[in-house]
């Protein structure tokens, strides 16, 4: 960790007012509301990359014309149990929430369903749609790209080619639900942007320079920058790695195919085609009492996911930890003690407030 003093404030007071700063840049209650309340979560889940660090980006990434208030994902293809939507480029929390509804929906109607979306918004932690279709009983799975957006070198090379290309996949067992969720380059580019400002520090060779050789410098990714401000992906000269070298890149290579250009909605280049970050998604819903196996699944499930996190651990005071669980530890522990941001990423969101005339909460 660096030693950036940080500050501490309460979730609620914190989702308050990020919800009045997207109240004031056009959007209605509902949706100043989902934002508001994703971004907070993902801070409480421990993906402080996806969290409130974000908040100023969206503003100006609205300001500039790249984000669009009040969207609701427009059904370009509609053959019942595959949907291809279309965000219009609006906000990605709020759209991609609707698109998983409707996925849901169709999946409860014909026991499975898929649905590609397109110019979505950059739509925060993926584990949180996962969870969405665990409330409603089903299984998902969720491939992700980001058009537009060139940040990780594959395997064997140091040009960057692919977006940080995530994957989620939610398994909805009783007392126990498990949900995947990681990007496939080594760290997101929110954690590059987490450590540049103050956050927790970055892996040691999570970045990999033009000659090659690795860095855990997030000026590597962003090239120069003040110390409260923008910081720009891929202004600088190097790019992240893939994880798990020729597995996280062959991954990657599979989201840009399935997310990007499957859904139509570009890949990450070789042609920029926006200002900011706009994600496509292909999502697989299955419903297991469609399928017939309910009660074998939640058996068999249970029983496995017990027997694997009853392995024999390393550590016992940490245990044998299944997907989701850290998230669940996380939630707990700042719902007590409350969130603890870097005073840096604190004074950027607290100058955005007070720019657009929303109230900060004492801290």
């Amino acid at each position: 960790m660096t030693s950036e003093p940080a500050i501490s404030i309460q979730p609620a007071a914190l989702e308050e007012m990020i919800r009045g700063i997207f109240s004031a840049i056009g959007c209605d209650a509902d949706e100043a509301q989902t934002i508001a309340n994703h971004l907070v979560e993902s801070n409480l889940a421990g993906h402080d990359s996806h969290g409130v660090v974000r908040v100023p980006r969206y503003v100006d990434w609205h300001k500039a014309g790249y984000l669009v208030v009040g969207r609701t994902p427009e059904v370009v293809t509609d053959g019942g149990a595959f949907l291809l939507l279309d965000a219009g480029h609006g906000f990605g929390q709020s759209v991609t929430k609707k698109a998983v509804a409707l996925g849901i929906e169709r999946a409860q109607q014909h026991g499975a369903a898929v649905v590609a979306l397109r110019n979505t918004g950059h739509c925060g932690r993926i584990g949180t749609y996962a969870e969405q279709a665990i409330a409603a009983g089903l299984l998902s799975i969720h491939f992700v790209n980001v058009a537009g957006s060139v940040l990780v070198a594959p395997f064997g090379g140091v040009d960057r080619r692919f977006s940080t290309a995530p994957i989620a996949i939610g398994m909805p067992l009783e007392g126990r639900p498990v949900v995947l969720d990681f990007a496939t380059s080594l760290v997101a580019e929110g954690k590059v942007l987490v450590a540049s400002n103050g956050g927790k520090d970055l892996p040691a060779g999570a970045l990999i320079e033009p000659d090659g050789s690795y860095s855990s410098d997030p000026h590597t990714l962003y090239g120069d920058y003040a110390a409260v401000g923008p910081r720009i992906p891929g202004n600088g000269p190097g790019a992240i790695r893939a994880f798990g070298d020729h597995k996280g890149s062959g991954l990657a290579l599979m989201c840009e195919l399935l997310a990007g250009a499957f859904t139509a909605g570009g890949c990450a280049g070789p042609t920029k085609t926006r200002g900011c970050i706009t994600n496509g998604l292909l999502s697989i819903y299955l419903s297991p009492a469609h399928f017939g196996t309910e009660a074998e699944f939640q058996r068999m499930g249970r029983e496995y996911v017990d027997w694997v996190a009853a392995s024999r651990p390393i550590d016992p005071a940490a245990g044998v930890l299944l997907p989701g669980e850290v998230e669940a530890r996380y939630r707990a522990s700042r719902l007590r003690d409350g969130l603890n941001l870097p005073a840096s990423i604190w004074e950027d969101l607290r100058r955005t407030a007070t720019t657009l005339g929303v109230a900060v909460p004492a801290v």
